[in-house]
């Protein structure tokens, strides 16, 4: 399985690439990739309301009795015009009683029908997001590192918040309105025809002018509102980035720097926006002047047969008010394909998401490992991040139990080892198991119960200090999570807090030193209780007194279990029972840290340089 290539981070001292962070995957404008990314938008809708075709058939039900009420309304007063009015200056006033009843009754229907129409279709519009997003939320977590170190925060945030409102908005008022309009420009179209054939035919001369208009609309404000799309995914990766890293902001005073591309930014978005008003504020008044000019034509027409008795009065008023009704929902058709445009897009980037596949997903035919013991094997491994090989070929053996010490310069290959063993990617050739058993055939539980990796970031969620350590194993008693701090040595700075165990750490833990929510992560590792422990550089924050603390909580946290240490700190290193030293993706050195340092090789070299900085 071929690696995804991480991208370089976009951080503070690189704003200036916010445009090409938020177009990254933007979509190919080319006809061919319009009309795949469209399906492609079309088969996630449509994955969204197929548990609901009931309920849209049910929905198109009572749309259509509503429709057919509401359309009652001019052809009864053309009746009253027509029949009712005459028969009362005749003196039978029944004609009349009988026509109000009906147009009361349509009314009331009409108005009751709209109620059930509108209640329904919410829960329905609801129903959908709320799948969308559980879907959204659940697969970016379940894909690769690769697909996270190159697809920003930003535009993560812009998928679930943005592009997810923008489709909310096209179910929660511009699909009443399209569905409406439709069914009224088709009926009543019919309805016009039927009524008087000569003024159905006049009726129609607007057709080729509406048509051109409407093909003319849709040219244009496809691309209009997919960079709509795109101008404000950059306004938000350029806010969460700047959040994100505003101690780097407020240190080199990067505030008005930010504060010029943030402008810049929502200019583009403005400029964006004012385009797709733009196209509306020309199609909608075209389309209103194609319906008056076509009003006047019937009207004069009309009025010619009315004097020469060819056309009773109550039809041409019941003609006109049909023709009004039938231009004014060609405006809803406008609005709503103003919010279809803006979810059309929104959709495209979703369903893109969507579409990512794990290069590390759960195995077909997975093997069980119910008790893992921890031995792992690199046989013949290679992996590189596309183009770049990082390591070329390795073999390694960690029998169960051994804490083994990774050491080398900066791009040896330590972390990409470790990330293997941890199965956050899979190697290009070669298998990697775990007693005996292919990485690629185990489950994500048995997997992730069995492995777990430390690093350096030492990522605390936003609760207590007690959720933090309980995350490595949900269902620990506060017992069990105090032991393990005690184990760990992080149990006096925790009870000296206000709350102790149930002091808020804040934002990624910012109540915290980087020390301390080390010792808490180490916590969580010793309480999730792995097989295989993996410390990726998981002291290099740590201070001396601290560092001192955790070399005793390491004790404890590696007994009977296997390890791999990644650090630069060579004092970690004297615990580990065996050291490895790689350069270039290979194993140069490996042995025993005493017998090592006792020779004249690269980790000597290393040692004699760590005790010279402490003099």
């Amino acid at each position: 399985m071929t690696a995804q290539t991480p991208s370089p981070g976009h951080g503070t001292d690189g704003q200036e690439n916010w445009r090409g962070v938020a177009a990254e995957n933007a979509d190919d404008l080319s006809a061919g990739a319009g009309v795949f990314l469209r399906a492609r938008s079309r088969r996630l809708l449509g994955e969204l309301l197929a548990p609901h075709r009931r309920s849209l058939w049910g929905l198109l039900f009572t749309i259509t009795v509503q429709n057919l009420a509401w359309l009652a309304g001019p052809f009864l007063i053309g009746v009253g015009i027509d029949v009712a009015v005459p028969a009362l200056i005749g003196g039978n006033a029944w004609p009349l009683v009988w026509i109000t009843a009906a147009m009361l009754g349509a009314a009331v229907l009409d108005t009751v029908l709209r109620f059930v129409f509108l209640t329904w279709s919410g829960r329905v519009g609801q129903a959908v997001l709320l799948t969308l997003r559980r879907r959204v939320f659940t697969h970016v977590q379940r894909l690769p590192l690769s697909f996270h170190e190159r697809y920003t925060s930003g535009k993560t945030i812009s998928r679930l918040t943005s592009d997810v409102e923008a489709l909310a908005e096209l179910l929660d008022e511009g699909l009443d309105s399209l569905v409406t309009a439709l069914f009224s420009v088709l009926t009543i179209g019919v309805v016009l025809i039927v009524l008087d054939p000569p003024l159905g035919l006049v009726a129609l001369l607007g057709f080729p002018a509406l048509f051109w208009v409407a093909r003319w609309f849709h040219q244009n404000s496809t691309a209009a509102y997919r960079r709509t799309r795109e101008s404000i995914t950059a306004v938000i990766v350029q806010f969460t980035e700047t959040l994100g890293g505003i101690r780097a902001v407020q240190a080199f005073r990067r505030e008005p720097r930010n504060d010029e591309l943030h402008a810049q930014l929502n200019e583009d978005n403005r400029r964006a926006q004012d385009r797709a008003f733009w196209l509306i504020a020309v199609f909608v008044p075209a389309v209103t002047l194609i319906g008056n000019l076509v009003t006047v034509a019937v009207l004069g027409y009309g009025a010619l047969r009315v004097m020469d008795g060819d056309l009773a009065v109550g039809t041409l008023v019941s003609f006109l008010l049909y023709l009004r009704r039938f231009f004014d929902p060609l405006q809803d058709v406008a609005m709503f394909y103003n919010s279809y445009q803006s979810a059309s897009a929104a959709l495209e980037k979703l369903s893109g998401v969507l579409e990512e596949r794990p290069t590390v997903a759960e195995p077909s035919d997975p093997l069980p490992l119910d008790d893992a013991r921890g031995e792992l094997v690199f046989d013949d491994v290679r992996f590189g991040y596309t183009d770049r090989t990082v390591l070329p070929h390795l073999d390694l053996a960690v029998p169960a139990g051994q804490t083994v010490a990774l050491v080398g310069a900066t791009g040896a290959g330590k972390s990409t080892l470790a990330r293997l063993a941890a199965r956050f990617y899979d190697p290009v050739a070669g298998v990697v198991r775990l007693d005996g058993v292919p990485l690629d055939r185990l489950t994500d539980d048995d997997l992730r119960r069995a492995v777990v990796m430390v690093t350096q970031e030492s990522f605390l969620f936003s609760g207590t200090i007690a959720d933090n350590i309980a995350f490595g194993r949900p269902g620990a008693d506060r017992a069990e999570i105090e032991a393990a701090a005690r184990a760990i040595g992080a149990h006096e700075f925790i009870a000296s807090l206000p709350k102790g165990y149930d002091t808020d750490v804040h934002r990624r833990g910012g109540r915290l030193s980087a020390g301390q929510r080390q010792l808490v992560s180490f916590a969580r590792a010793f309480l999730a209780d792995p097989a295989v422990l993996i410390l990726d550089e998981a002291t290099s924050s740590l201070d001396v007194p601290s560092e001192r603390l955790v070399q005793r909580g390491l004790q404890t946290l590696l007994a009977d279990r296997t390890a791999l240490i990644i650090a630069h700190r060579l004092s970690t290193v004297e615990i580990a029972d065996r050291v490895l030293v790689m350069e270039e993706g290979r194993i140069v050195e490996d042995g025993f840290p005493a017998e090592l340092v006792a020779g004249t090789g690269r980790f000597a070299g290393l040692h004699r340089a760590w005790a010279d900085s402490l003099v």
